[in-house]
């Protein structure tokens, strides 16, 4: 005789026994059919007393504060990679600005056409207005305190008059600023005292 897939093997039964069912609802402790009901659960949780409750509030707003903090946190590094990522393409491009205007002055300097010299201060002021709209302007020290934060210097000179000494008093290669910060410093001469 084949027993169903879904028969509980029992040893101590005989499938084909009268009642086996029964039996085996019995056994797992089911309801009889009598009507008797099954006994309740027994409760097993523990009894949480207020201290206990205001430890684990306590710790709730402990963790829920340090995931504000991440949350704080990962949105300013966020910000800041971008500003990083944004300051060095606009580095990029302030250095194509620096070569167009050196080529527009060579070109000038050495008789190019008109309209040649034309299409570059166009393409140069392009890029300007560019570099205008995201807050990135060159950097004109002359006269200016020397500022290490601002400035790089690359030798002294004498003092030419009208600038005073620890003063910038010629350009080297023009810095960059974007919104009031330094994004390239500029290279400078600086004036040193007069002796005597």
């Amino acid at each position: 005789m084949k027993r169903p897939k879904d028969a509980a093997v029992n040893p101590e039964r005989d499938p084909g026994e009268e009642g086996g069912e029964a039996s085996a609802a019995a056994e797992a402790g089911a309801p009889e059919a009598s009507g008797a009901e099954a006994p309740e659960a027994a409760d097993t949780g523990t009894f949480v007393g207020p201290q206990a409750v205001a430890e684990m509030r306590d710790r709730w707003l402990r963790a829920e504060a340090e995931m504000q903090n991440v949350r704080r946190r990962a949105a300013r590094e966020r910000e800041e990679l971008r500003r990083e990522l944004e300051d060095q393409w606009l580095l990029e491009l302030t250095a194509v600005v620096d070569d167009l205007d050196r080529g527009l002055e060579a070109a000038r300097a050495h008789g190019a056409a008109e309209t040649w010299i034309a299409g570059f201060d166009l393409s140069g002021r392009r890029l300007r207005e560019i570099l205008q709209r995201h807050g990135v302007v060159p950097v004109d020290p002359i006269g200016e305190a020397f500022d290490p934060r601002l400035h790089e210097a690359m030798l002294e000179v004498e003092a030419p008059t009208g600038i005073e000494a620890g003063h910038v008093a010629q350009v080297v290669r023009r810095g960059w600023a974007r919104n009031g910060r330094s994004l390239r410093p500029a290279q400078v001469a600086v004036a040193r005292h007069k002796e005597g």
